[in-house]
């Protein structure tokens, strides 16, 4: 049975942004490594003008990483993520103070450390199977946490990725990760089915084509699909080169129910919205 939708993702801060249309996550990666932008943003002043720019661009919400989570990726200490962080998150903290900043990490501790410094969200890949004592910290932190499923860690998770049926896998992995967040007093989740997180390109594409059946649980549906190897392994190029194909399945994610799109383009992301909504609801255009 399909619950009802939620309406508005809630902050701490006592702001809150409406699901009534699609919101756009913008993505900073404040790393060396990362499968896209490694390297750009590591410097904390390249990372502020990027945030600046997706911002400009219209981004509802801003996503901050500082740990790569690419196949293969080594782990990043909690201490060297929070020496990475800090400065843009402050930065943002003080100069956007009503943009929500979501903190990409695994580690309990270092969304415990930065929700008191101001962050809005905590964006876990992992959804909790990495740190144990990340349910229990989000319970206390209330904030909104997006659940995100991974077959495996970064470092095994594209090692022959297995499944008997990929959608209902995820479906039954959301439904027990949900009740157990629940039970630790975690009351708004984000799910995320974990495109290119321990699946095969037809993993991917078999979730995206079903992505409708996860809105059974009445959560905001965020879909990931930025410059992915699904991407660029059936178009045979780079993610340099993956726009095009990014716009393609991000506007396929809006039909199938998704509410938050977490991108590296903010501007296109922006417009796939605004011409989903107008095929979806045609309104008469003024010149």
């Amino acid at each position: 049975m399909t619950k009802k939708p939620e309406k508005i993702i809630l902050f701490k801060q006592g702001n809150h942004l409406s699901l009534e249309s699609p919101l756009v996550m913008g993505v900073i990666n404040i790393t060396p490594d990362s499968f896209y932008d490694g390297g750009k943003y590591i410097s904390a002043q390249k990372a502020i003008e990027q945030a600046e720019k997706l911002l400009a661009e219209g981004a509802d919400m801003l996503d901050l990483g500082a740990a790569s989570t690419r196949p293969g990726a080594e782990d990043v200490s909690p201490d060297e993520e929070l020496k990475r962080l800090l400065p843009i998150l402050e930065y943002l903290v003080k100069k956007h103070s009503d943009v929500p900043v979501s903190i990409d990490t695994f580690h309990a501790l270092v969304a415990e450390e930065t929700v008191k410094k101001g962050a809005s969200i905590i964006n876990d890949i992992s959804g909790g199977t990495i740190d144990t004592n990340m349910y229990q910290t989000v319970g206390k932190l209330k904030v909104p946490y997006v659940l995100m499923h991974i077959q495996g860690t970064p470092q095994t998770m594209q090692v022959e990725p297995n499944y008997i049926d990929v959608v209902e896998e995820v479906y039954a992995f959301f439904s027990e990760r949900i009740n157990k967040l629940r039970a630790e007093g975690v009351d708004q989740i984000i799910i995320d089915p974990g495109f290119g997180f321990g699946k095969t390109v037809e993993h991917n594409f078999t979730l995206l084509r079903h992505l409708d059946r996860f809105k059974e649980f009445g959560l905001p549906i965020m879909a990931g699909l930025s410059r992915k190897s699904m991407i660029n392994k059936v178009l045979k190029t780079k993610p340099e080169n993956a726009l095009t194909g990014t716009i393609s399945l991000n506007t396929i994610a809006l039909l199938q129910g998704a509410n938050i799109l977490r991108v590296h383009d903010v501007k296109e992301a922006k417009q796939v919205i605004r011409l989903v909504e107008q095929y979806s609801s045609p309104k008469t255009i003024t010149e």
